[in-house]
């Protein structure tokens, strides 16, 4: 069954997977250019672009922790003594 082409007028940078030109939309990954969209179907592709999705949101989350890193880290530490 074909899928019907999604409107590209509303794709904002941010739906882009780490700026490349691919976006999931309605659960389906599609490769997008200035000319048009195209449905990615290839599984082993599609499945690669879950794992590195999913590595990026895990990164994302992980330098957005940084500054309550930092401001563990600057608190000061008692010395223990033994």
């Amino acid at each position: 069954m074909p899928h019907p082409a999604p409107s590209w007028a509303s794709l904002s940078q941010s739906e882009r997977l780490a700026d490349a030109p691919v976006v999931r939309r309605g659960g389906c990954w599609w490769l997008v250019s200035s000319s048009g969209a195209m449905l990615a179907s290839d599984r082993a592709f599609t499945g690669e672009l879950d794992r590195f999705a999913t590595d990026m949101a895990a990164a994302n989350r992980a330098v957005a922790d940084l500054p309550n890193a930092r401001d563990a880290s600057d608190t000061p530490v008692r010395e223990v003594r033994r």
